[in-house]
């Protein structure tokens, strides 16, 4: 009796299964289009007429056996050349997930290809030839992944049959790749040996390497974990149309980017700030409770709003930037040089506007990950810059979000993409006032003097204002000791406060980021909310890194040089990255914090601290009497 299938059954299990997006790439002829046409095959997902067709194609191109890589390679001119050069999507399914594949060009001069098809990506499979070992094409793959944020990362070792299916080999190449990829960021990297031509580890294991016990590569697909990939916290609606068919219906269509929403809930459009509810989402034509991404919908809103392409619908509790100027890492991908004169045309999710890269602060070597100094971009360099718009867009950083962080930058004269970029944060550009200058504004500001003395402060507190400016690396102890002399001060009856790095960035400073520029402006607003405080008769203990020389001089110049003292919680590198509370030398050692002091940014220490402090190898109580004694010596208490 003949098996029976139910078409509506056989659609509606497709439809809910997972659906996994992944990429692949490598250098040139390392074997991506025959791995893929071999999962297709041994994956039964291949039809019979398109099977006879490559038998037929593969005798005329003079193989013996079927060529897999023609599957994919579908130009002429790939099968002549035997390379690929253009992106080529293929979908299949097995009974557990659904899969969408982006075989993408190993050529150097394809990179920006690989770059569009691993965009979308969930994962990323990266082949090398176990002949040739780990390449700079391989590392420089690896490292677009990792910038394009794509958490998983296969490393498919292929060829293993013209090594003898050597475990040597392997290892060797896992423990370079390896080393390689620990100053990157996927969260999940797999190492697979396999010989595509022959199937080896393609869909079932290989009986030619029994010292390998992980998966094959389909099983591996089929059970990787994606659900978390998505960010269901942000919700991000950009509007790409907006819906009128008559007078009794106006909706607002376009891609949920990210976060959910809900018929009901309250809802903000930017950026004209308006706060509305969601009264209706559609999607496919029906009315639907909730929305998530990657799904198309049309929202309705209570109120009657102006809105059109390129606003966003967010939470009002959670909203991205409206930013002018981003710093971002940019991708270069075209034949003609970046232009730091030229104003481009710049896309980010539904809105286009112009703009200019108006700084390159350096390019990254894809081999080594090390900075190098530069005044353009050529094809497929990689390189930080400072992005000028004309108007503001509202952005989110790549790492929390890969639809609002990303952008593409376009040529006005031949509308050809020419790099794509990830947002890292907005750019702060503050100018660097020498102390006393004056803008024209300032001058017809009056300062009021209050009619309480500094000399009736001193008798009411006991003591003479002063801020203890802690400075030393992370992990030195500074919080730690901060706090304890605030406590000993405060037992002895002094009015004081502590002034916390880490608590002024949550508030006061949440806007900056870690820039020389930005850690300039953070010491300077601290200096100044130190000087009110002094000057209100507080004791001030400011804990901070303030690694430049420079920006410590200047906050010592705000505050006054009589009520300014230069404390140094000196401890090595090495006891602070041991101690590293915050796991913070861990993360920048893996290359997640940019401009890391002590690790990717200088420390420059005091050359003539009023008081240096060894944290390092002196207990805390002996510390603190120290910081007491010099207070009581130098006159601010008694």
């Amino acid at each position: 009796m003949e098996p029976t299938y139910n078409l509506d059954s056989i659609i509606r299990n497709s439809l809910t299964q997972d659906l996994l997006r992944f990429t692949t790439a490598g250098s040139v002829d390392d074997g991506k289009s025959t791995l893929i046409g071999r999962l297709l095959h041994d994956s039964k997902n291949i039809y019979e007429d398109h099977l006879s067709s490559l038998e037929k194609d593969s005798r005329t191109a003079g193989r013996d056996e079927i060529d897999f890589a023609m599957l994919t390679d579908g130009l002429k001119a790939e099968r002549e050349q035997g390379i690929t050069i253009d992106v080529a999507y293929r979908h299949f399914s097995t009974p557990k997930r659904r899969f969408i594949i982006a075989d993408t060009p190993g050529h150097e001069q394809y990179t920006r290809n690989m770059v569009t098809g691993a965009s979308t990506a969930n994962l990323a499979i990266i082949l090398i030839d176990a002949k040739n070992g780990v390449l700079t094409q391989s590392k420089r793959h690896g490292f677009i992944a990792s910038l394009l944020g794509i958490p998983h990362l296969v490393v498919a070792v292929n060829k293993m049959d013209l090594v003898d299916y050597s475990e040597d080999v392997f290892n060797s190449i896992v423990d370079e790749y390896t080393a390689f990829c620990a100053k990157l960021s996927p969260r999940d990297v797999v190492f697979i040996p396999m010989s595509a031509f022959y199937g080896d580890n393609v869909v079932v294991h290989s009986p030619n390497m029994p010292w390998y016990d992980g998966s094959p590569l389909l099983s591996h697909l089929e059970n990787v974990h994606i659900a978390s990939d998505q960010n269901l916290i942000d919700f991000r609606f950009p509007v790409q149309y907006v819906l009128r068919p008559n007078q009794d219906f106006r909706g607002f269509c376009g891609t949920v980017a990210s976060g959910v929403v809900r018929v009901g809930e309250e809802v903000v459009v930017l950026p004209s700030g308006r706060v509305t509810r969601v009264e209706r989402i559609l999607t496919a034509g029906q009315d639907v409770e909730i929305a998530f991404p990657p799904q198309s919908i049309a929202v309705c809103l209570a109120d009657e709003i102006d809105i059109s392409r390129g606003d966003m619908i967010a939470h009002p509790a959670n909203v991205p930037w409206l930013a002018s100027e981003v710093e971002a890492l940019l991708i270069w991908m075209d034949t003609q040089p970046l232009n730091l004169n030229r104003r481009y045309v710049i896309k980010h999710t539904t809105k286009t506007v112009r703009g200019r890269i108006s700084t390159l602060k350096y390019k990254i070597d894809p081999n080594t990950l090390s900075r190098q100094s530069t005044d353009t971009l050529h094809l497929n360099d990689i390189g930080r810059i400072e992005l000028q718009l004309l108007k503001p867009v509202l952005c989110d950083e790549y790492t929390t979000n890969r639809h609002t962080g990303s952008f593409i930058v376009i040529d006005p004269d031949t509308n050809f993409t020419v790099a794509a970029g990830m947002v890292i944060d907005r750019s702060h550009t503050y100018q660097r006032a020498a102390a006393g200058s004056m803008t024209a504004k300032q001058k017809n500001l009056t300062p009021h003097i209050g009619h309480v003395t500094a000399q009736e402060r001193r008798r009411l507190f006991g003591h003479r204002p002063v801020t203890i400016w802690m400075t030393g690396l992370s992990g030195s102890g500074k919080s730690t000791l901060a706090y304890a002399v605030e406590k000993r001060l405060t037992e002895d009856g002094h009015a004081c406060f502590v002034l916390d790095g880490d608590n002024v960035r949550h508030g006061l400073n949440r806007d900056l980021g870690f820039s020389a520029d930005d850690r300039f402006e953070n010491i300077r607003r601290v200096a100044e909310v130190a000087r009110l405080m002094n000057e209100s008769g507080l004791i001030v203990i400011a804990s901070f890194i303030s690694p430049y020389r420079a920006d410590r001089a200047n906050a010592c110049r705000i505050i006054g040089e009589s009520s300014f003292s230069e404390v140094y919680v000196n401890a090595s590198l090495e006891a602070c990255e041991k101690r590293d509370p915050k796991r913070l030398y861990a993360k920048a050692r893996r290359g997640e914090i940019a401009d890391f002091t002590g690790i990717s940014a200088p420390y420059e220490p005091p050359e003539q601290p009023d008081l240096a402090i060894d944290s390092e190898n002196e207990t805390l109580e002996h510390n603190v009497a120290a910081i007491l004694a010099y207070l009581k010596r130098a006159g601010f208490t008694s």
